[in-house]
């Protein structure tokens, strides 16, 4: 949405980098350039997955996830500049309900999770930053993509979060987890899709879960990972209700996960609506 705004008002002199950490859902980074390409808009995709694993080896804190994630960011981007004659300026598609988590806006109210694009870029960046629609939530947005003309395919995406996977897998983050979560989640979406009920849930996605569970497989016994499936429905993502799934998709989700999903042989589904929960676990 933001690379198209800016387009719109400053033609070519936009330069869009897509930052491929190697925490996207299955096929996404490619799917993300293809889709921009058809807009006529050519995005730069920078693979720096061996960077951003590297620096989250052995980080299990939340907080501190966000934060490394963040900065490596910042270090990924500073490096692409250097190669952008004249760059003056960094846009980011920051949303208010970023912001509303990310900082306390008006009295004592409580930090709920740092965003990575929340709180300004350091100086040695060199860069201003722009956020044209920081003060927008996700259904205004929406409603401004529209008027653009940007296809519904776009429009209709559920929201995918800056720091990726690294959040829906609680606990230390590597690449045999990702490959493990992303086959999942995939299911987890196409299952949806079938069902028809992806326009009416506002976001669905699976989180790996830092626990492994006894279970059988055949004759075997089994010890592997559970998964938990996670959709909501909302309109301003500052509160949302659990999405009641019709027991049939549960049990194809659960059912094709278990059976073609090496590493995982328990599905379960969270029931916790915003508050007390937020969206994402992590």
């Amino acid at each position: 949405m933001t690379a198209l705004l800016l387009r719109e008002a400053l033609g070519d002199r936009v330069h869009p980098i897509l930052v491929d950490h190697g925490l996207l859902r299955a096929h996404e980074a490619g799917q993300v350039v293809d889709a921009f390409a058809r807009l006529d808009i050519p995005v730069l995709s920078v693979d720096a997955a061996d960077l951003f694993f590297q620096r989250l080896e052995g980080v299990t804190d939340p907080e501190e996830k966000r934060r490394v994630i963040g900065r490596t960011f910042i270090d990924v981007f500073e490096k692409e500049a250097r190669n952008i004659p004249d760059a003056r300026y960094l846009a980011q598609g920051t949303l208010y309900p970023d912001v509303i988590e990310s900082v306390s806006i008006h009295g004592p109210s409580a930090v709920i999770k740092t965003h990575h694009n929340v709180g300004g870029l350091p100086e040695k960046l060199g860069l201003e930053l722009i956020e044209p629609v920081r003060e927008l939530f996700k259904d205004e947005v929406r409603r401004l993509g529209a008027e653009l003309g940007l296809p519904r395919e776009f429009l209709s995406r559920h929201p995918f979060p800056g720091p990726g996977l690294a959040v829906r897998i609680p606990g230390a983050v590597t690449r045999e987890k990702v490959a493990i979560l992303q086959r999942a989640d995939e299911i987890v979406l196409e299952e949806i899709r079938a069902a028809g009920l992806y326009d009416a849930i506002s976001q669905a996605f699976a989180v790996l879960l830092p626990v492994r569970s006894v279970g059988v497989m055949g004759d075997m016994r089994t010890h592997e990972f559970v998964l938990a499936v996670r959709a909501v429905q909302t309109t301003d993502f500052m509160t949302a209700d659990w999405f009641r799934m019709p027991h049939e998709v549960l049990d194809r989700i659960a059912s094709r996960i278990v059976s073609t999903v090496r590493g995982i042989n328990r599905v379960v589904y969270d029931v916790t609506s915003k508050p007390p929960a937020t969206i994402e676990w992590e």
